[in-house]
């Protein structure tokens, strides 16, 4: 199938911007993307993208998953010109777009994601998916679903750490025991105001503010959670000096952030 998308969409700036451990790219240029048991192939095309997938799958599933309602092309002209350095992010950032993902995966991933690389958070995930996942065979690989609280309930400390989890197999641990007994109902905190929503997401063993306001924004889409990571601290302390600019945005803060942190990674010279 054959889509247009007439608003900022950039699926290798997407791939990269930290939000999403488990894209792959591939060497003609095209990408995949695995959300559940839903796997998508891109790939931009003349005056669009080529996707694997039928019209309705793409309007269930992967719509909703790319933010495709919101625009983001005008999330710009916010910026006041006096913000020269979010100014300079938010072009360098542009075609980047906050990831509807599972709050599951979300939860986990984000409490694998400290004190850790990118690449070494995708290699972990990926030996989780695969020792408890389920095989999906495409007609390009076979792939491994994220595993489900319940593929982990059995699994043992010595298991979760062949996947290079380390100190952080308590933490999950303790997120898949409260999400099977329901003390932690990861759909129902959906309904929950923002500041709730933080506040319960921190009952989670492993999961302070920075996780937390990961999960709020990439799995809940409360687009005004700005996570302060070691990138997003360095820029709060030469850019801003000291000052967190990102309240200021509001509900576009978020968005904002993705744009910050995705310039500080491709300009690491800037803050070393």
């Amino acid at each position: 199938m054959h889509i247009s998308i007439t608003d900022d969409f950039d699926l290798a700036k997407i791939a990269r911007s930290g939000q999403c451990f488990r894209v792959k790219e591939f060497e003609d240029g095209s990408f995949r993307f695995v959300t559940g048991r839903e796997v998508l192939y891109l790939r931009q095309s003349a005056g669009g993208f080529a996707v694997s997938c039928p019209e309705e799958t793409w309007q269930r599933v992967w719509g909703p998953y790319f933010d495709l309602g919101r625009t983001y092309s005008a999330v710009q002209k916010i910026i006041p010109e006096s913000d020269t350095y979010m100014q300079l992010a938010a072009q360098e950032g542009r075609g980047i777009r906050i990831l509807r993902q599972d709050p599951w995966e979300m939860l986990v991933t984000f409490i694998i994601s400290q004190r850790k690389s990118i690449p070494a958070i995708q290699q972990a995930v990926e030996l989780l998916a695969e020792r408890f996942g389920e095989a999906v065979t495409t007609p390009y690989e076979t792939l491994y679903t994220f595993p489900t609280a319940e593929q982990l309930a059995g699994a043992q400390a010595g298991e979760l750490a062949a996947c290079k989890l380390g100190y952080r197999v308590p933490y999950i641990q303790d997120a898949v025991a409260k999400v099977l007994s329901g003390q932690m109902d990861l759909a129902a905190l959906a309904t929950l105001p923002d500041a709730e929503l933080f506040e319960k997401l921190k009952t989670i063993r492993g999961v302070g503010d920075k996780v937390a306001n990961c999960i709020c924004l990439f799995a809940y889409g409360r687009m005004g959670a700005a996570p302060i990571d070691t990138w997003i601290h360095k820029i709060i302390a030469r850019e801003y000096g000291g000052h967190n600019p990102f309240p200021a945005y509001g509900e576009h803060a978020g968005i904002l952030q993705q744009f910050a942190f995705y310039y500080a990674i491709a300009h690491k010279e800037r803050f070393t």
